[in-house]
């Protein structure tokens, strides 16, 4: 027992001061006049004011420094806090369910509202309440709301772009939604405004995708929930053409997800693509 480890002294690697070869001892580094003192850091066991937790900012945005894969620059893990790396929105709106990057510009989809935050630029407003555009050296400028009491509620999943557009379905509201430029537009009023209006107050999940060669929203909606008798649980696919500006066909296939690429569209089913 006496080998035992606890029995055993334990020196510590600590010492208060270096020693030179001359003899000379100093807790200054190269025992020049000023210089940092040997110190053994901060002390883990100080207790702050008030105790630390997680905190759920739903309404906020936080980000990282840049990542420049030509000169070799990875910045992803820094967030410096002395810099202007936050953007806070009105939490009104609810939280933030998607994100879309274009051009200079974010689109933001909340839950009940639409908004689009300036990305490397700023907005003045003029008396008239005309705005211009000036530069500006924060990461996110200011955000200006998207005329229209619309949201994407909690079904970020529905949201698909193009190069032009932008569609989704707000189910609390009981709409599908396109967005053009700066304008919004209920495209489920084109004949299918009690369709919708009945079928997206149950529904469990709701995807959507965009078919470039067909030029079409899918939007694929599933309900887990049984009402009753006359309501049974239901998956069904609805096609919104761009070319007729109307929605066109009910789709036998109700996919996990899709995309388009190489003027193709492709489909996912239990994890296989079609």
């Amino acid at each position: 027992p006496w080998r035992a480890p606890h029995f055993q002294p334990i020196l510590l690697p600590w010492s208060n001061c270096w020693r030179f070869g001359n003899g000379v001892e100093s807790d200054r580094i190269r025992d020049d006049y000023n210089a940092v003192r040997l110190d053994n850091g901060v002390k883990a066991s100080t207790v702050l004011a008030t105790p630390y937790a997680e905190e759920h900012k739903s309404s906020g945005l936080i980000f990282s420094g840049i990542f420049n894969s030509t000169s070799g620059i990875n910045n992803l893990n820094q967030f410096i806090q002395a810099e202007p790396i936050t953007k806070d929105l009105n939490p009104r709106h609810g939280s933030i369910q998607a994100l879309v990057t274009r051009d200079t510009d974010t689109t933001v989809f909340c839950e009940d509202k639409v908004l689009k935050i300036l990305t490397n630029k700023d907005a003045l407003f003029n008396a008239d309440g005309s705005s211009n555009v000036t530069s500006n050296e924060a990461v996110l400028g200011q955000a200006v709301a998207i005329q229209g009491d619309y949201g994407i509620s909690k079904y970020p999943e529905s949201l698909a772009t193009t190069s032009v557009s932008m569609y989704w379905c707000d189910v609390t509201r009981g709409q599908v939604l396109q967005l053009t430029g700066s304008s919004i537009t209920t495209i489920s009023e084109l004949g299918m405004k009690d369709f919708f209006n009945d079928n997206l107050k149950s529904i469990s999940h709701a995807e959507g995708t965009f078919d470039d060669k067909k030029d079409e929203y899918n939007l694929t909606l599933k309900t887990q929930v049984y009402h009753t008798q006359y309501r049974p649980d239901f998956k069904l696919t609805a096609s919104y053409s761009e070319r007729v500006k109307g929605w066109t066909s009910f789709k036998s296939f109700n996919p996990e997800t899709a995309i388009s690429l190489n003027n193709e569209y492709y489909s996912f089913n239990k994890g296989s693509m079609w």
